[in-house]
């Protein structure tokens, strides 16, 4: 069985999401590979969904679940775009309460974790695209941009996105 394709999450594996290990999905009752150990919001206690569950919906339906927070999804124009965000997709990690960006009247795809470094280096191939998600950063850690090329960060994690439709790049940060 081909592994599912998920829209807004092209990579759950590379983010450590979806991890390789044996389990009986308890949505499907069969035994699978792959296993889910991401954010899933339900009152059940569940573990060890496939990633064929969340991808039909299955799993959200089963368990009156989301696996994104609704209220920290940015607005988008399409109410179908936010039922695949939140019941087939599935989602990430964030040191903090994840934050699902959005660009061109659709949810963008989550595409890495950075850090420091790499948040800084973003920032300066992409200035046009990142300007505004740049500005925020420095709004929200009160500091300047000559602290920000400055100044390493680490207690500062960023997790990167692309719109799919103009290929814009956004990110937004937390910290520890």
């Amino acid at each position: 069985m081909n592994f599912p394709k998920f829209k807004y999450n092209a990579d759950p594996i590379k983010l450590k999401v979806i991890v390789q290990r044996k389990t009986c999905c308890p949505v499907c009752n069969k035994e699978r590979d792959y296993a889910y150990q991401g954010p899933f919001y339900t009152t059940a206690a569940v573990e060890g969904i496939c990633p064929w569950c969340i991808a039909d919906g299955s799993a959200a339906r089963k368990y009156d679940g989301d696996f994104q927070d609704i209220a920290s999804c940015e607005r988008v124009d399409s109410p179908g775009f936010l039922d695949e965000l939140i019941h087939r997709t599935p989602g990430f990690c964030g040191w903090q309460q994840e934050h699902w960006l959005s660009c061109c009247g659709d949810f963008c795809a989550i595409t890495d974790y950075m850090g420091w470094k790499q948040i800084q280096q973003l920032v300066e191939e992409f200035p046009e695209q990142t300007r505004a998600d740049f500005e925020q950063l420095l709004k929200d850690y009160r500091i300047s941009e000559h602290e920000f090329k400055t100044a390493s960060y680490d207690h500062i994690q960023g997790y990167l996105f692309k719109c799919m439709h103009c290929n814009n790049l956004r990110f937004y940060t937390d910290c520890d």
